[in-house]
């Protein structure tokens, strides 16, 4: 009876033994965890407590990652410390800030959703467990619970097919590569990037393994990709299965769709779910997303294919969720329709531009929502993993509560992310993970004073001053885009350009010179900061953004002398636009984050020979320049979709793609016959170079943001 009685005391009572919460706390500086207490309570409404009990603060909640969320809170509006992705750790005061008064949050948004598949290939592709163990910190901070979870999900994939009878030649065709992992899992295209090798196969798993374990000591549920019914196109021959073909995407034809009604559809899932259960065990939630992005159904019973693909996983475990995005067509009606209450999960995937849930102002409007099944409302923001400040803070904001108040809401279980890439934008992120905790609705000023103090931890005019231009300009976007504006720097040159990606925009939505005063503003104090981590970032980021609004400016400009016939002009104009170039390459090589060497330097890290070096290198480098091979990088539309301002590729790649258009202009204006430019010929030869680029920051970042930001004026 003592011993039940005691574990009770130990799982629903005050915390003396070491937890995930002290852990985190000693890795954002050691021996922190000292001076807080971490007290576990019993409660059926998530909530944290902030409270004193001498020097030490003590921080409540009903589960590890609650608490974690009442750390943050504690260390951004008390300690004036703000963790993000670029620094998660701090020098805390020998005696931390009292809590004066007991502060209570609760919220019944109980779920809180992180990722989106792209994310795994933008960003995360080649990170190693260090890099994992800081952004399972980051999600515990930010109240995450439920975490899309695919690391080494290919070797399942392996696996089932080779129980299938499919040669390892076979399954290389089929698994993408590293980079472009995320596309095959959506079923958008199969072998791009690959064959991998086995030694990347056993170290995923042995890295998604601890990220699970970790997960499990927060009591994060991780969400697995579940199975939707994808073979190989020559599944009908190889299987002699009845499957469906989805079409092409993006000049990639996609992978076969196994027909639900097909015996061998219960098989295959139940294989499937056999092997990922062996490696990873089970899972709670599952993400599936049948005919992703335009794929057609053709002959396909969608409501047999929903009830197949629910049946199959409830087979694997009764608890079971499906999780699905809802984005363009998805969730289809007949797909979901017929499913139980509580058996889905949507994720209004951009909530913030083209919500679902019933928004009368969305261009996807749906009137009754999703109807009885329960949603999140998430915040997308960033395609692609492109560089730019962007956000729609007001609409984060204005739409999340009127999703409370709407009588869809009443299904709205919580809210999440589904950023194509992250490490960036830091803003947007902290701004949407603290909505479930405030029952009050506010304002973006209020609430920008009291990031402002948490981020460079003072209360500084000059830097209110340059948020305030920020939330003003940027962070006030009043279009539908897919992300930020994006630069000209990394758009293949023409006449008339209107985006580096095909799906973005280089249309400025503030005028360039609004912005300004921010960079001002964090110039003239940026002495009174040298040394803090966060300063100097946004410095860095915003004094980047002037150069790159200048940039968008300047090439019109550029053109209109070209038009006119103008050598003189067109020669100052076009060595001006270079040295903008050459100037943001500068500027970014004093941060990591913003530099093609540290992207490169983790692919090789993780790699375990020469052979995964190499293969990582070239997805690497593809990735975020051809993206595709040259039909689906022209025609298909996916060069420079991954896009990046970063130290290295500005000056690379292109530096020298604008250098050389502007070469070919010249001669044009001379009366010279000159032949365009093969643009996928000269990006292509870049992708399969081997030249190293530092990963190491170099120069003093505030001298060279006024060295760059001179250039603006």
């Amino acid at each position: 009876m003592r011993h039940v009685i005691f574990s009770m005391l130990l799982l629903f009572g005050m915390q003396v033994m070491a937890s995930p919460v002290s852990e985190l706390l000693d890795r954002i500086e050691p021996g922190t965890s000292k001076k807080f207490k971490i007290e576990l309570q019993k409660s059926d409404r998530d909530f944290f407590e902030l409270d004193q009990e001498g020097k030490r603060v003590v921080v409540r909640g009903n589960s590890y990652v609650n608490i974690a969320v009442g750390v943050n809170w504690y260390l951004k509006y008390y300690a004036g410390v703000h963790l993000s992705w670029n620094g998660m750790k701090a020098k805390l005061p020998e005696i931390l800030p009292p809590v004066p008064r007991k502060e209570r949050h609760e919220t019944d948004l109980k779920q809180r959703y992180d990722l989106n598949y792209c994310t795994y290939s933008y960003s995360m592709a080649f990170w190693d467990w260090d890099r994992w163990e800081r952004e399972i910190d980051w999600m515990a901070l930010h109240g995450i619970n439920m975490p899309l979870s695919i690391v080494g999900m290919e070797a399942v994939w392996k696996n089932v097919l080779t129980h299938l009878g499919y040669t390892p030649e076979e399954v290389g065709r089929f698994i993408a590569g590293p980079a472009f992992l995320a596309w095959w899992h959506m079923n958008n295209l199969e072998g791009w990037g690959g064959p991998n090798t086995e030694a990347w196969y056993a170290q995923q798993v042995k890295l998604q393994q601890r990220i699970l374990n970790r997960m499990k000591q927060w009591g994060i549920d991780p969400v697995f990709p579940g199975y939707a019914g994808m073979l190989p196109n020559d599944a009908h021959e190889k299987l002699g299965v009845n499957v469906a073909d989805p079409g092409k995407w993006c000049g990639f034809r996609r992978p076969a769709f196994l027909q639900p009604t097909d015996p061998y559809f219960e098989r295959i899932a139940g294989l499937y779910y056999a092997e990922m259960e062996k490696l990873f065990g089970k899972a709670k939630y599952y993400s599936i997303d049948p005919f992703h992005e335009g794929g057609n159904t053709a002959g396909v019973d969608l409501a047999a294919a929903g009830e197949a693909i629910m049946k199959a996983m409830k087979k694997s475990n009764p608890e079971a969720v499906w999780v699905i995005q809802a984005w363009q067509a998805n969730p289809r009606p007949a797909m979901v329709d017929g499913l139980n209450a509580g058996d889905l999960m949507v994720l209004d995937l951009s909530s913030e531009n083209r919500p679902m849930w019933g928004d009368p102002d969305s261009p996807w409007y749906r009137e009754k929502g999703y109807g009885k099944h329960n949603w999140l409302y998430c915040m997308l923001l960033n395609f692609g993993g492109n560089v730019g400040m962007y956000g729609r803070m007001d609409k984060v904001i204005e739409g999340f509560y009127a999703a409370r108040n709407h009588p869809n809401g009443k299904t709205m279980a919580g809210v999440g992310i589904t950023p194509e890439g992250i490490e960036n934008n830091p803003v947007m992120y902290e701004l949407l993970f603290e909505l479930p905790w405030r029952a009050e609705k506010f304002t973006k000023e209020e609430w920008v004073k009291g990031y402002v103090k948490a981020r460079y931890g003072v209360a500084d005019p000059q830097l209110l001053k340059a948020w305030e231009v920020l939330a003003a300009t940027a962070y006030n976007c009043p279009n539908i885009q897919e992300g930020t504006t994006e630069s000209v720097f990394c758009a293949r040159p023409g006449e008339e350009v209107n985006s580096a990606s095909s799906w973005g925009s280089s249309r400025m939505y503030y005028a360039p010179a609004d912005l300004r005063p921010a960079a001002e503003a964090m110039l003239a104090v940026a002495d009174s900061y040298k040394g803090n981590n966060n300063f100097e970032y946004d410095l860095v980021d915003v004094v980047r953004q002037t150069l790159s609004d200048r940039g968008n400016e300047l090439l019109k400009e550029v053109m209109a002398a070209y038009r006119k016939k103008d050598k003189a002009a067109f020669g100052t104009l076009s060595k001006q636009f270079l040295a903008l170039i050459q100037a943001q390459d500068e500027l970014l090589g004093t941060r990591s984050e913003f530099m093609l060497g540290t992207w490169l330097a983790q692919a090789k890290e993780i790699a375990s020979d020469e052979e995964n070096k190499r293969l990582n290198e070239w997805n690497a480098r593809t990735q975020i320049t051809t993206w595709g091979d040259r039909v689906a990088a022209n025609n298909g539309g996916l060069r420079d979709y991954a896009h990046k301002e970063w130290n290295g590729l500005l000056k690379d790649f292109y530096y020298p793609r604008w250098e050389a258009y502007f070469n070919l202009l010249e001669k044009r204006l001379q009366g010279e016959e000159a032949a365009d430019i093969d643009w996928y010929a000269l990006e292509e030869l870049w992708t399969r170079l081997q030249n190293l680029y530092p990963s190491q920051p170099t120069g003093d970042a505030i001298q060279i943001a006024r060295k760059a930001y001179a250039k603006v004026k």
